[in-house]
């Protein structure tokens, strides 16, 4: 990053959202045809803003308009809640969805992944996270008597030193099963997946397997194995059992073999994962499905500390449309991490940020570097 700029802190943050796309997305989609006032470039903004402060409410929002400093970063005076909820309710998710894509393309290329991952397997990371919805409001995403909810379906990226990202997402009711979103989101023949109990299908596990896509997932207790052959492990080995398996019953059982290994978590239950790889150490293969604790933490931090709780507009277009925002900005994030080399968490760079909004940008880029500002 520049840190010799002129730029406040805020605009120096999204500054990675490109401009050219932006506005050819805008002129494709004709979301300015019309516009008296609520550009887009200006509602963009506020969006994000109101991701970082967690505001609850377009009144809210609109309230916050009177600050100085966000009317000269926006160009507002002053804009109505039934305005920006037109706005929200009207913008198609596309619009969202390629901004978000873009993002992770870039965070793709300041990893080097696709260079890494000829030297390592780089970790995609799948699971789903309810978001619930007041029913009143939201009957179209109704899934039991009296609750409403939208699922998000991800994937994350997993690297080396903790650095995890989105790179997929797929919004749906949140009475859509796990299992039918594996064929979407398997698609890298470079990388290794790792899923949970929600994603067993053994059919899916064949045609992976046939396809030459690897995989570790978790499987029940219950499922009828049999054992075909059992491999030596250390004696200091976490694992304590190593397997090659079919599974399935007679009537529906695996074409194809696979590894069985079982061990204890952190807590003493018994674990039960199975892969097609049988080219890695059993050791390795357990701490690869511990990686997948990382998706757990990015649903946790996102609900934390992001606006996917309370949702600006009622229409199934307004949810998914926050949603994609709340990830663009947690993209955003890991990209102020990257182009600075910053050693600070994702947390601390968004406290950082809100501290210095309208600061210049210097300040808040060797806050973040980890600097003293003079």
């Amino acid at each position: 990053m520049d840190k010799f700029t002129r730029k406040t802190s805020f605009e120096q943050w999204f500054s990675p959202i490109n401009r050219p796309l932006f506005d050819d997305l805008v002129k494709t989609h004709q979301l300015n045809h019309y516009t008296k006032k609520l550009y887009m470039a200006s509602f963009m903004k506020l969006l994000l803003y109101a991701q970082l402060h967690e505001t609850e409410s377009l009144r809210a929002l609109s309230d916050a308009v009177f600050l100085e400093e966000l009317q000269r970063a926006t160009g507002l005076e002053s804009i109505s809640f039934s305005q920006l909820g037109r706005r929200i309710n009207t913008i198609p998710t596309e619009f969202f969805q390629t901004i978000f894509l873009d993002l992770v393309a870039q965070i793709h290329r300041k990893t080097n992944f696709q260079t890494r991952r000829k030297v390592t397997t780089p970790l995609k990371i799948i699971d789903s996270s309810t978001l619930p919805l007041n029913l009143t409001n939201h009957k179209w995403a109704e899934f039991r008597k009296t609750k409403s909810g939208v699922k998000l379906h991800l994937r994350l990226v997993f690297m080396e030193k903790g650095l995890s990202y989105p790179d997929k997402a797929v919004l749906t009711n949140a009475n859509e099963h796990d299992r039918g979103q594996l064929e979407v989101f398997v698609d890298d023949k470079e990388c290794m997946y790792v899923f949970d109990r929600g994603y067993l299908d053994y059919r899916r596990f064949d045609q992976m397997t046939e396809d030459g896509y690897f995989f570790v997932t978790r499987l029940r207790k219950n499922a009828v194995v049999r054992v075909l052959e059992s491999f030596s492990l250390p004696e200091d080995s976490p694992v304590f059992s190593d397997e090659m398996v079919v599974i399935g019953t007679p009537q529906n059982r695996s074409e194809n073999v696979f590894r069985l290994l079982k061990l204890q978590d952190t807590k003493g239950n018994e674990l039960h994962l199975l892969t097609n790889r049988f080219d890695i150490d059993a050791d390795e293969i357990a701490e690869i499905y511990q990686s997948r604790w990382a998706i757990e933490l990015f649903f946790k931090w996102m609900k934390q500390h992001l606006n996917i709780k309370k949702f600006f507009g009622h229409s199934e277009q307004a949810v998914h449309n926050q949603v994609y925002v709340a990830m663009i900005v947690y993209c955003l994030n890991v990209l102020a991490q990257l182009n600075t080399n910053s050693e600070r968490s994702y947390l601390q760079i968004s406290r950082y940020l809100k501290a210095s909004l309208w600061k210049s940008a210097h300040i808040w880029l060797r806050k973040i570097e980890g600097n003293s500002v003079p």
